[in-house]
């Protein structure tokens, strides 16, 4: 029923009444337009800047936080290993019950994969920990030492590169997670797919192959490697284990589209071939400078 029919009913003492079998005078009043309650409230920047004066964001709005560029090498914690045909973006981030977090990325990423692997957010946000630690020791020029854990994090890649030092390894070597799925991002196009794991200090997937184009440049745009694999695995990838991947950012300034990595992990360390195939000039770019946002920023 149309809103006018339903207004007939009313009218009609609650009998059913379309709006056309009624008869009535339209009222005649005088609309007047009073543009205070949104002058007192709302913003008006143009011609008017003030670049002095703060946002004031509501209680469920945060920024984005800061991301950093792509480090010249990595160390990839694998965070979650999914062995399924398929994973799909409602599998990757849940809809309905998380869309009233859609302002607030640090909220929303605490529903990454909760779904398909529950303990995916408490790995991530340990490894990142570590990140976070590394990166204060830089800014401040390295004047208190690193943690046990970081310490031991960064220890790993030792047993791959004898010649470096602790120091050296901290100052060149981004920490992070990583994510395998077999064939990834399936389903909608929704975004939060891949922000919410680079929020969390995500990296990289490593996947057979990509369900969806739309996944991979969202990856992409979010400073993520989208790296394939040629073949299967012949040794299962496990959450104890670190993919250490040196020299990536050099790979992706010179073009390369095939190199070899690390996995570190209890039973020794062996190697992995990746392939970061068919990326566009602009997406070298994106992932070099750690984002889209980065991107236009800069």
């Amino acid at each position: 029923m149309d809103a006018r029919s339903v207004a007939a009913t009313v009218t009609n003492g609650g009998r059913l009444t379309s709006a056309t079998e009624i008869e009535f005078t339209v009222p005649s009043h005088a609309y007047h337009f009073d543009t205070g309650i949104y002058e007192k409230r709302v913003y008006n920047g143009f011609g008017n800047p003030k670049p002095d004066q703060g946002l004031k964001l509501g209680p469920n709005i945060t920024d984005w936080p800061e991301m950093i560029a792509l480090p010249e090498n990595l160390l990839l914690k694998v965070a979650s290993v999914i062995n399924d045909p398929v994973t799909t973006t409602d599998e990757l981030i849940p809809s309905g019950e998380t869309s009233s977090y859609r302002s607030n990325p640090l909220r929303l990423a605490e529903f990454t994969l909760s779904r398909k692997d529950p303990q995916y957010v408490g790995r991530a946000k340990h490894v990142q920990t570590l990140e976070k630690e590394r990166e204060n020791l830089l800014q401040t020029a390295q004047t208190s030492q690193p943690s046990a854990a970081l310490k031991e994090a960064l220890e790993h890649v030792l047993q791959v590169d004898t010649a470096a030092g602790l120091t050296e390894i901290m100052n060149t070597t981004g920490i992070g997670t990583v994510v395998y799925a077999v064939k990834p991002g399936d389903g909608s196009a929704r975004e939060q797919a891949a922000s919410c794991q680079k929020v969390l200090g995500g990296w990289a997937n490593i996947a057979q192959e990509y369900a969806t184009k739309r996944y991979r440049s969202n990856l992409i745009n979010w400073g993520m490697l989208p790296f394939t694999l040629s073949r299967p695995l012949e040794v299962q990838l496990t959450t104890e284990d670190y993919v250490y991947v040196p020299g990536i950012r050099q790979r992706i300034i010179n073009g390369e589209e095939t190199m070899i990595a690390q996995v570190i992990g209890p039973n020794g360390v062996r190697e992995l071939t990746l392939e970061l195939r068919d990326l566009t000039p602009d997406e070298k770019d994106i992932i070099l400078k750690g984002c889209l946002i980065n991107f236009y920023s800069m």
